[in-house]
């Protein structure tokens, strides 16, 4: 079995032992290397003008990586938790985030609880991360985890990949996957990606599907 190839990346992919990136040492062994293609360094605009728009949002992180993203709302006092289930990759989320590191924790997103009920979930390389067979388990745990009018916002990587990760999706599959659960608000492109997803992503905009509670007025 080859190894997975990244889009744009450069240079020589390394060896590595584990070619399964559904298991965590598939992740841990590419932070430990430094192979991390997919790693922004940074915040997009895309993001922070969505953070901005949405001041009052406790945000999830699945996935994390390296938590560039809630390093950038923790330092502006905003309510997040970013997990990773690669303790390699937990660990330079840390170190990166210095501070501010106790908002990352070592966890399964498909069992995890947030210490809040998240008014967004930020999608960045998460699901385009996981094998094809993990999408069902993907949308009903996100579904399980947003309230109704919560939001799923981030880039999304679009169109099919014969394999990967990343693993694209086509639209009409995405549409498919998550519109059981939820509403499409908003559908932009995106500029300055990386070159492993340049051309390719959207940031889209998900509103849980339901009726939000009504504010309970005390007395």
């Amino acid at each position: 079995m080859s190894e997975p190839t990244f889009p744009g990346q450069s240079g020589e992919v390394p060896e590595f032992e584990t070619r399964d990136p559904g298991a965590r040492e598939f992740w841990d062994e590419r932070f430990e290397r430094g192979f991390t293609p997919w790693d922004q360094a940074g915040v997009q605009p895309a993001f922070e003008a969505f953070a901005v728009a949405h001041p009052a949002a406790a945000v999830l992180i699945p996935g994390c990586g390296n938590a560039w993203e809630a390093r950038w709302l923790a330092e502006r006092g905003r309510a997040v938790r970013a997990i990773d289930f690669a303790p390699s990759a937990v660990a330079s989320a840390r170190a990166a985030l210095g501070n501010f590191a106790d908002v990352v924790e070592e966890a399964d997103f498909y069992t995890y609880t947030p210490p809040f009920a998240p008014d967004w979930i930020f999608e960045r390389a998460f699901l385009c991360a996981l094998p094809k067979a993990h999408r069902p388990r993907y949308a009903q745990r996100m579904a399980a985890l947003l309230a109704p009018g919560a939001l799923l916002a981030g880039f999304f990587f679009i169109g099919d990949t014969p394999k990967g990760p990343p693993f694209g999706i086509a639209r009409g599959e995405l549409d498919a996957l998550l519109m059981p659960y939820f509403t499409l608000l908003d559908d932009q492109p995106v500029e300055g990606s990386l070159p492993v997803f340049v051309g390719r992503e959207r940031w889209l905009t998900w509103q849980r599907n339901g009726t939000p509670a009504a504010p309970h007025n005390a007395g």
